[in-house]
């Protein structure tokens, strides 16, 4: 069977905030040395679909850099391989309004693929997962389209689209992201359509304003086609707000995580950052931590993600937190639950996350309130600098833009 692979991979992920200031949500770091679209790129490779087509659009240099010819999985092909899909201007071109008008405006290069089968994926979502099965499931029931869900905790069901089903597993509802959700059987946003199928469901729910396949084309499909449940139990995160992204980092450094990147039968691929070993120095001490290629460790790291070219100076404490490469945290600084983005500079005796003070920060109390302190890219703090919880240091700070040595909970530093 021939099977197309359109991944998503242009949206903001405005609730990852400073993170996705600068790069479309699936091209922000995880896991030290990864990239949250490197899981669906190889997830299509292992499971054999090596037509791929990604679909960009918010901020897509850093994306596009990261993918290049796709060389890393294998789709720098001759035929076939890897294809960047960006919005375009010109005959029915223009922005992307929506899952489905993003595909809709691509109707063309997707008429022109030999494939039977479209397999539509969010490129933001952490799991492994043969596709190969998925479709497997969609011939033998003869469905028109196929929807995977899981079953999601029920206080974070009104994030998802929710499903309905028969005795048979035929789809009888979809609801997308109800404020009082009937079930927590959740959709994954993985969809596989027959080809004929998609395209003549394109043309007829899709339109120049905005289309989205949870309120546009789902619910209609469902009352005139056969669609059908693909339910999949194993381990899926949608790190989709800066606590689920913080506590999925964090849950790697558990002695048995539940996401396995260890697994040689189901490789993670990933463009590799050309950096030394990782060195220790006389006093550094790690426990629980993931340490990348080309860090540099003279203090304690614990509970930890560090990414590449790192440098951690003496007498440095760590804990509960997440550094972006070619980060440098001068001496005597203590960091605790905190998110650092790239080339970030700290100055020397700074607590960074200190205090018991959990007042939500005040431009963005929905996404901050849990303790946790976000600095983003760039950004420098200067000598003796305290910053309490649930801060902002936004992109670029300068030592002059800190009128004070106590940054106090909920504040933004711009």
């Amino acid at each position: 069977m021939k099977t197309l692979a359109l991944i998503l991979a242009g949206g903001r992920g405005s609730r990852l905030d400073i993170l996705s200031e600068h790069r479309a949500k699936p091209s922000v770091p995880f896991a030290g040395k990864y990239r949250l679209i490197d899981f669906v790129l190889s997830n299509c490779v292992n499971s054999g679909i090596f037509n791929v087509g990604v679909l960009t659009q918010y901020l897509p240099l850093s994306l596009n850099d990261h993918i290049g010819i796709g060389k890393p999985w294998d789709l720098d092909r001759k035929y076939g391989g890897i294809t960047i899909l960006q919005p375009y201007t010109g005959k029915k071109g223009g922005w992307y309004k929506g899952t489905a008008h993003a595909i809709y405006q691509n109707m063309s290069y997707l008429r022109g693929m030999n494939a039977e089968y479209i397999l539509i994926l969010s490129g933001d979502h952490l799991y492994k997962m043969n596709y190969d099965k998925m479709v497997e499931d969609h011939i033998d029931r003869n469905a028109d389209l196929t929807i995977a869900a899981q079953r999601v905790p029920i206080e974070d069901a009104s994030r998802y689209g929710i499903l309905d089903t028969d005795k048979t597993g035929r789809i009888t509802d979809f609801l997308e992201k109800p404020d009082d959700p009937p079930s927590n059987l959740a959709s994954m946003g993985i969809y596989v359509f027959s080809k004929d199928v998609i395209i003549r469901a394109l043309e007829r729910y899709c339109s120049a304003e905005k289309s989205d396949f949870g309120h546009h084309v789902i619910p209609p499909m469902i009352e005139n086609n056969e669609v059908y449940l693909y339910e999949y139990e194993g381990y899926w995160k949608d790190v989709g707000t800066l606590k689920s992204y913080w506590e999925t980092n964090l849950s790697l450094t558990r002695p048995l995580p539940e996401l396995n990147m260890y697994d040689d039968d189901w490789k993670i691929h990933t463009k590799s950052v050309e950096k030394p070993p990782v060195k220790f120095g006389p006093n550094s001490k790690v426990n629980n931590s993931l340490l990348s290629n080309g860090a540099i460790i003279n203090g304690e790291v614990v509970n930890s993600v560090i990414s590449p070219g790192v440098y951690i100076e003496d007498n440095v404490v760590i804990r509960d937190s997440i550094i972006f490469n070619d980060v440098v945290i001068g001496k005597n600084t203590t960091i605790d639950q905190c998110i650092i983005d790239k080339e970030v500079k700290i100055g020397k005796n700074c607590l960074i996350g200190v205090g018991d003070d959990l007042t939500p920060n005040k431009k963005k109390p929905d996404l901050l309130f849990n303790g946790l302190n976000i600095i983003a890219k760039r950004a420098v703090i200067p000598d003796n600098v305290q910053v309490e919880r649930n801060c902002r240091i936004m992109s670029y700070t300068r030592p002059k833009d800190f009128e004070d040595e106590k940054i106090k909970s909920g504040s933004t530093v711009e």
